[in-house]
């Protein structure tokens, strides 16, 4: 006898799990492996036959989970949004998880973009999505932490740094300017740099005190920032996932090389957005290069 064939109901109040799938639109299969991975537990295990019973109240989250799976949501997030329950909540929780899937989405069209026209030998026609311009920037001086750093380990690097460096330009007279992160090499998944992380600061004397203070230990330094001129591109936090942000800096040198113009310094990225409140495609970043 199978487990969902007739069979005496320990509880009327119970059902089989051949009478619940059939309630809930799902298969016996689905609610085995439901079971298994702790997402919806039966409401009670026959301990002789091991047949498993269900609730008519369980349907609900039933459907739910198979919902949830229908949108690729991870086991552990699946676990918080049932177990929430109805409710702002949950319903926060999903938002979260999609917030996140549409980011990477996004992130991957503007990667398949780059790609495509890598591929197709395009390259030219690409790098014309992309609108340069260049921007007079004044003299400045600024605080900096250094780090050698594969592309892997890029982002939650960069998040650090600046957070670190911003924290610290309170005892130099504050943020003084967009901060930013300039590459001196190549990073990516067998170059590490260096890169180096860069905060505009108001006051001098009290930056180099600063610096003098924290030493070596996150090879920190500050520097005085002559008046010049940037060659840069505006991109969308979707395309500041590498490889793809490469296509943003390949646009910004073709444009100086058809402009006959020179850089005079490492290609940087400015941050001048909310990180955190941004959207996938809100612009957050400019790719940019001193010129001369």
């Amino acid at each position: 006898m199978t487990e969902d064939a007739v069979v005496d109901v320990p509880d009327r109040d119970l059902l089989t799990i051949g009478a619940f799938a059939a309630r809930a639109r799902l298969s016996a299969k689905a609610l085995r492996l439901y079971d298994r991975l702790g997402l919806l537990a039966p409401a009670h295990v026959d301990e002789a036959t091991g047949y498993r019973y269900y609730r008519a109240g369980q349907v609900e989250r039933a459907r739910l989970v198979a919902m949830l799976r229908r949108l690729d949501m991870p086991l552990a997030r699946i676990a918080e949004v049932v177990a929430a329950g109805d409710g702002p909540a949950a319903a926060e929780l999903l938002g979260a998880y999609w917030a996140d899937v549409e980011a990477r989405v996004a992130g991957q069209r503007t990667l398949a973009a780059y790609l495509r026209g890598r591929l197709s030998g395009r390259s030219s026609e690409m790098y014309g999505t992309f609108t340069v311009e260049t921007v007079e920037t004044p003299a400045q001086v600024v605080i900096t932490e250094k780090r050698h750093t594969l592309a892997d380990e890029l982002p939650a690097w960069i998040g650090a740094a600046l957070g670190r460096l911003e924290e610290a330009a309170r005892e130099c007279g504050g943020v003084a300017g967009v901060p930013y992160v300039a590459y001196y090499s190549d990073v990516s998944m067998e170059s590490d740099g260096p890169a180096e992380a860069c905060v505009p600061v108001a006051d001098e004397a009290a930056a180099r005190a600063w610096a003098e203070r924290r030493g070596r230990a996150w090879e920190t330094a500050v520097r005085a920032e002559p008046a010049g001129r940037l060659a840069y591109t505006r991109i969308t936090k979707a395309q500041v996932a590498y490889p793809q942000i490469l296509a943003a800096f390949e646009a910004v040198e073709e444009w100086m090389a058809a402009q006959g113009l020179t850089a005079t310094g490492p290609g940087r990225e400015l941050y001048f957005a909310d990180w955190a409140a941004a959207g996938a495609e809100d612009p957050v970043c400019d790719v940019a290069f001193p010129v001369g």
